[in-house]
């Protein structure tokens, strides 16, 4: 949709409101990681027209800190549980819990307009020994709606963390030197075109249809479909 490079001695809470700026986000839900959680990029995203529903972590160390004392005697306004279900090799429990944040946060004025609070409580056991982790994590949305919508929302911004987190264990993104802004946008594509490709290819090699077609026939439709990107990005 729309990208934008951070800059020399920049980061990323000087690119995200560029990059809002880029995107017409009018009656949509942003979310983000934590670092995101800044007025600046709220302010931003409210006065864009679109809601949002971001992480909060140790970068807001008195919010997040005040808010996890704050759950532990509140009363939520709704929940909604989900599992166990069995999924990659862990059978995982899910618990999301949704307060007022106009009852537990200390300066909500701040942030301009109303605030939930989701806490999302996840019990996970892996099968192949056994071990058993728990985990609680807590965001901020503007967003007055179910723990149910509110989880599931949760759980798709999830889906693009593991696709950075794949990009950075898989193909080392955060660790290759790239000197020119070019050659990082050019790498940058290519990296995450290499990763749909590998995606395409574990969906289709599930399908018994395609396992009839045989590997060699497989492999000419993804060259087809990476060379039709291409020719794509050399449009000008």
């Amino acid at each position: 949709m729309a990208t934008d490079v951070c800059k020399e001695k920049s980061n990323e809470i000087k690119s995200v409101p560029r990059l809002l700026d880029k995107l017409d986000v009018s009656g949509c839900i942003v979310t983000a990681d934590a670092m995101s959680f800044q007025k600046v990029i709220i302010d931003k995203i409210r006065d864009k027209g679109a809601d949002f529903v971001i992480e909060l972590k140790a970068n807001q160390k008195s919010l997040r800190y005040g808010l996890e004392d704050s759950v532990k005697t509140a009363t939520p306004t709704d929940a909604y549980k989900e599992g166990p279900y069995l999924e990659h090799g862990r059978i995982e429990s899910r618990i999301c819990r949704i307060y007022r944040g106009e009852e537990l946060i200390v300066d909500r004025e701040k942030w301009n307009g109303n605030l939930t609070v989701i806490e999302i409580l996840t019990s996970t056991e892996k099968k192949s020994d056994g071990r058993n982790t728990s985990e609680q994590r807590l965001y901020i949305s503007s967003l007055d709606s179910s723990a149910e919508r509110l989880s599931q929302i949760t759980k798709q911004h999830w889906a693009i963390e593991s696709m950075h987190w794949n990009l950075d264990r898989n193909l080392r993104q955060d660790s290759i030197k790239r000197k020119a802004e070019r050659a990082a946008r050019n790498l940058d594509t290519i990296q995450r075109m290499v990763l749909a490709l590998i995606d395409f290819w574990k969906n289709r090699r599930k399908k018994i249809s395609d396992k009839k077609k045989g590997t060699a026939q497989i492999i000419r439709e993804l060259s087809v479909s990476f060379t039709n990107v291409l020719h794509f990005l050399a449009q000008k």
